[in-house]
């Protein structure tokens, strides 16, 4: 039996597979993706193994990993039921993993349940950078996931940045910030490189800047431990330039559109899971 398969390889399911593959031995890896163009495109790339159907891949590994949209979880379950059922039955040992926004530890259960099934479940927010090893996974496990469980999963994604255990109410409000941040800091590189070509720099050089100062200042969050208010302050010499830029943002709402803008993200999370 597989380590793992993954039920979806779109842009989060495949930054997934790219982790894991990266922690495991691609053969490990199994996925079902519903675009063959698709699929054979991510094992070529990763050397992770390419499943028939979802009943196929769930029936070959012990970790069942649901990389669909909230809005399809349901039906794409109900299609694997048959399949978790027959392992079940044969005394084999699985675990559901989802990565659905807002869909509950509950209703997870209870789609299992209308299939005559109590397996372990784990609720996991990723974000996308972890193809690259910088993610962040918020992972929530239910009642039945036992330590052995919870060590196969971080093994399988351990590659993929920094794994979190937390509390599913936790899990949600993070994910707000963890999940849906990166496009909100993609916009802020893709802003400070607008206003560097309006300056007169090439695009290309202003990208670079934008995102290697990115880089750079969340390091000195995470290594320094100071406050990031504190470090801003450093950057700002009286009278400068910088209290300059920072003023007009400032003026123009820039930290109160980023605030609502996690708040307008944690409600829709909670949105998605009544679908």
């Amino acid at each position: 039996m597989k380590h793992i398969a993954f039920i979806g390889a779109g842009n989060m399911g495949g930054a997934l597979v790219r982790g894991a593959c990266k922690a495991l031995d691609p053969q490990e890896v199994l996925i079902y993706e519903p675009s063959q163009k698709a699929a054979a495109a991510l094992s070529a790339e990763t050397g992770c193994q390419v499943a028939a159907s979802g009943a196929q891949a769930v029936r070959e590994a012990r970790y069942v990993m649901l990389c669909v949209k909230p809005q399809v979880l349901e039906p794409v379950l109900e299609g694997l039921l048959p399949a978790l059922r027959e392992g079940a039955q044969a005394g084999e040992h699985r675990v559901v993993v989802s990565i659905a926004a807002g869909v509950q530890l509950e209703a997870l259960d209870q789609m299992l349940a209308r299939g005559g099934l109590e397996l372990p479940v784990v609720r996991i927010m990723p974000n996308t950078p972890a193809a690259i090893g910088q993610g962040v996974l918020l992972i929530a496990p239910g009642p039945r996931v036992s330590g052995e469980d919870y060590a196969g999963l971080e093994q399988a994604l351990g590659r993929c940045g920094l794994l979190e255990r937390v509390t599913e109410q936790q899990l949600d409000q993070g994910s707000a910030i963890s999940g849906c941040g990166p496009a909100f800091v993609y916009l802020f590189i893709e802003a400070l490189a607008d206003g560097g070509v309006k300056v007169g720099l090439p695009r290309g050089q202003a990208v670079t800047y934008a995102a290697q100062m990115v880089l750079g200042a969340a390091a000195m969050v995470l290594e320094s431990g100071k406050h990031p208010g504190q470090l801003k302050d450093e950057v700002c010499s009286p009278g400068g330039s910088t209290i300059a830029g920072v003023a007009a943002l400032e003026e123009r709402g820039f930290r109160s559109a980023a605030i609502q803008a996690v708040e307008a993200a944690f409600r829709r999370n909670q949105e998605l899971g009544k679908v």
